[in-house]
C-alpha cells in the first residue's frame, strides 16, 4: 500500500532533527506532496512530524524502487 504525505505547516523555527526528517521524506514547500510505500520507517518519520503533515492512503499496488548499478567504464592503465 502507498501513502501520500502533504506538508501543511512550515518547518521554519523547528529543530534541525525535524528539518532533516522533512527533507528525508522529500518534502520541500507547503502543500508539496510525495508518495511513499507504507513501511515502519516511513511511519516513524511521519509520527515525528505529525502536526505538520497530512497523510492519505492510496489504494493500489505498492511499487518497489530498485537501484541500478552505474555502468563501469574501462579506464586504460598508464603505461610506463
Amino acid at each position: 500500500m502507498k501513502i501520500r504525505i502533504t506538508l501543511k505547516r512550515s518547518f521554519i523555527g523547528r529543530s534541525e532533527k525535524v528539518r532533516k526528517v522533512v527533507s528525508a521524506l522529500g518534502l520541500r514547500k507547503i502543500n508539496h506532496s510525495v508518495e511513499h510505500n507504507d513501511t515502519p520507517s516511513v511511519r516513524g518519520m511521519i509520527h515525528k512530524i505529525s502536526t505538520m503533515v497530512k497523510v492519505e492512503e492510496i489504494k493500489g499496488k505498492a511499487v518497489k524502487k530498485t537501484r541500478t548499478a552505474p555502468e563501469k567504464v574501462d579506464i586504460p592503465e598508464k603505461q610506463i
